[in-house]
C-alpha cells in the first residue's frame, strides 16, 4: 500500500490585509462608495406626488399590482421590454467600459467591491492598519482579540442588516414597512429577505471578499474577450522598473522592491507579474507606487493606467498614444453606437406610448351567431387598461367599409367606466342585418375605436367580422 500523502486539490485561503493608502484613486473610490451607498440606502425614502390612489414613493417595485414606478415613469408588467432594454444597455455599457478601461466596473462600482471596501474600513478602524491586523490574526485568542473581533462582527452585522432592510423598502411603502418592522408586524417574506441578504452581505463582504471575485463571479473570465492591446488598464512599466534594487544601486531600475503595491492590493496580487485574472483594476497600487516614487525622487507612473501597446512603444523610446486615441477605437465606437441607439429607442417608445391599452379577441366558438331574424352577430372580448390614477369613461365605436352595428353587453350605451389603474373585460357584439353585404361575404375588415371622454385620447384595434360565407 502506498504511503504517499494525498495532495489536496484546493489551496487554503491566505488572508489578505490591505494597507491604508492615500492618493487620487483612493479618494475617487471613497467618493464612488459614498455616492453609490447613499443612492442605495436613501432612494426608497424619496417621495413623489402622483396624485390620488397612486403610491407616493419615487422608486417602487409594486409586485402586488405588477408595476414599477421610477419618479414620473410608470411601467406596467406587459411593458417589460423597457426593463429588458435597460438590462441590454447595462450589458453594453459594461462591455464598453471594459474595452476602454479594463475592469473599471469591478474596481469601483461593483456591489461586492463597494461593500468589501466598507467592511475593510470598519476593520481598519477597530483593529488598526495592516501590520496591526496581521499581528492580531497570528495572536492567540485572548480577551483583547475576542473583544475586537466581536465589536467588528457586530458592526458588520448592523451594516448587513441595513443592506437587507434597504432592499425590501424598494418593494413596499418605506415608512409603512419601517413601522411594521419596528413593531414586528411585517410580513414573513420581508423578514426572510432581510435575513438572506444580511447573511450574504456579511459573508461575502466580511469573510470571502476576493474569493467571490475569483471563484464565484464569471466576469473575470469573460473580460479577456472585451480587452485588447489598446485597452487602458493598470499595468507596471517593467522596462523602467527592472531590474529591481535599492536606490543606491546605480544599475537598478526605478522599482526598489518595497512591496507597497502588493500590501495595498485587496486581491493580494503583485501587479509587477503582469496582467492577472484576480486584478480588479482598483488602481490603489498606483497611489502606493506614486507615493514611493515621490519619496525617492523618481517620476510617478511606474505603475499606471496604460495600454500594452503603449508599454511596448515606450520601451523602444517612442511616445505613447493619447488617451482619446485609445478610447476612439472601432470596438468602443460600435458599443457606444449600439448603447445610444437602444437608449434613444427606449426614450422614443416611452414618449409615444398611450395611456389607453386595449386588446380585442374574437370569440371563435362559434365563429358567428345567427339570430332569429337572420342577423349575423360576432362576439368579441375587449380588455381596456386605464393607466390613469382616476376612473375614466370610455366611448366605443367602429369603422368599416360595410354597414355594421356595435352593442355592449350589460348596457344600452356605448360608454363604459374603467376604474383607475385597472383592466376591464367588456364583451362587445357586432352585427350585420341579413341584407347587408357583410352578412353574406366571408370576412369584412373593421376597426374598433376607444376614446377617453376626459382627455380625448383615442386608441384602436383592427379585427375581422365573419359572415355566413365563413362557414
Amino acid at each position: 500500500m502506498s504511503t504517499t500523502p494525498q495532495q489536496s486539490l484546493y489551496a487554503a485561503r491566505e488572508p489578505i490585509f490591505p494597507k491604508r493608502v492615500k492618493g487620487y484613486y483612493r479618494t475617487l473610490k471613497w467618493w464612488v462608495m459614498a455616492v453609490t451607498l447613499g443612492i442605495y440606502y436613501l432612494t426608497p425614502w424619496i417621495r413623489w406626488d402622483r396624485g390620488p390612489n397612486l403610491p407616493d414613493q419615487a422608486v417602487l417595485i409594486d409586485l402586488a399590482h405588477r408595476r414599477f414606478y421610477f419618479f414620473w415613469i410608470e411601467i406596467w408588467s406587459h411593458e417589460f421590454y423597457f426593463v429588458a432594454g435597460l438590462l441590454i444597455m447595462a450589458g453594453l455599457g459594461l462591455f464598453l467600459f471594459t474595452s476602454a478601461l479594463g475592469r473599471v466596473w469591478c474596481g469601483y462600482t461593483c456591489p461586492q467591491t463597494v461593500w468589501t471596501d466598507l467592511f475593510i474600513l470598519v476593520e481598519r478602524w477597530i483593529e488598526g492598519d495592516r501590520n496591526a491586523r496581521v499581528r492580531l490574526w497570528k495572536s492567540k485568542w485572548d480577551m483583547r482579540k475576542w473583544r475586537l473581533r466581536i465589536i467588528k462582527w457586530v458592526v458588520w452585522f448592523m451594516i448587513a442588516v441595513a443592506t437587507g432592510g434597504a432592499w425590501v423598502f424598494y418593494f413596499a411603502d418605506a415608512p409603512s414597512l419601517a413601522v411594521a418592522l419596528v413593531t414586528f408586524e411585517a410580513p414573513s417574506i420581508a423578514w426572510a429577505t432581510i435575513g438572506v441578504l444580511a447573511a450574504t452581505t456579511m459573508i461575502f463582504g466580511g469573510f470571502m471578499r476576493e474569493q467571490v471575485c475569483n471563484y464565484m463571479c464569471p466576469w473575470p473570465r469573460i473580460q479577456a474577450t472585451m480587452m485588447d492591446p489598446e485597452t487602458l488598464t493598470v499595468a507596471y512599466r517593467d522596462w523602467r522598473g527592472e531590474p529591481r534594487g535599492k536606490k543606491r544601486d546605480a544599475n537598478a531600475g526605478d522599482c526598489i522592491d518595497c512591496m507597497a503595491c502588493v500590501n495595498v492590493c485587496p486581491a493580494g496580487i503583485d501587479i509587477r507579474d503582469g496582467q492577472q485574472m484576480e486584478c480588479i483594476t482598483c488602481a490603489l497600487c498606483i497611489d502606493a507606487c506614486d507615493d514611493i516614487m515621490a519619496k525617492i525622487g523618481k517620476p510617478r507612473g511606474l505603475i499606471d493606467y496604460l495600454a500594452l501597446s503603449d508599454q511596448e512603444a515606450e520601451s523602444k523610446g517612442k511616445p505613447a498614444k493619447k488617451v482619446w486615441q485609445h478610447m476612439l477605437r472601432l470596438r468602443t465606437v460600435i458599443y457606444t453606437a449600439l448603447w445610444a441607439l437602444i437608449g434613444i429607442g427606449l426614450v422614443f417608445a416611452l414618449f409615444i406610448r398611450s395611456d389607453i391599452e386595449m386588446t380585442v379577441s374574437p370569440v371563435r366558438n362559434p365563429t358567428f351567431v345567427t339570430l332569429s331574424d337572420g342577423t349575423i352577430r360576432n362576439i368579441y372580448d375587449m380588455r381596456l387598461l386605464n393607466k390613469n390614477g382616476e376612473d375614466r369613461t370610455f366611448h366605443l365605436s367602429l369603422v368599416s367599409d360595410e354597414i355594421l352595428r356595435i352593442e355592449l353587453e350589460g348596457t344600452a350605451e356605448r360608454t363604459i367606466i374603467v376604474p383607475a389603474n385597472e383592466t376591464l373585460l367588456q364583451r362587445v357584439y357586432v352585427s350585420a342585418r341579413p341584407s347587408d353585404p357583410a352578412a353574406t361575404v366571408d370576412r369584412t375588415d373593421l376597426r374598433l375605436w376607444v376614446e377617453d371622454m376626459t382627455s380625448g385620447e383615442r386608441a384602436y384595434k383592427d379585427t375581422i367580422f365573419n359572415g355566413r360565407a365563413a362557414q
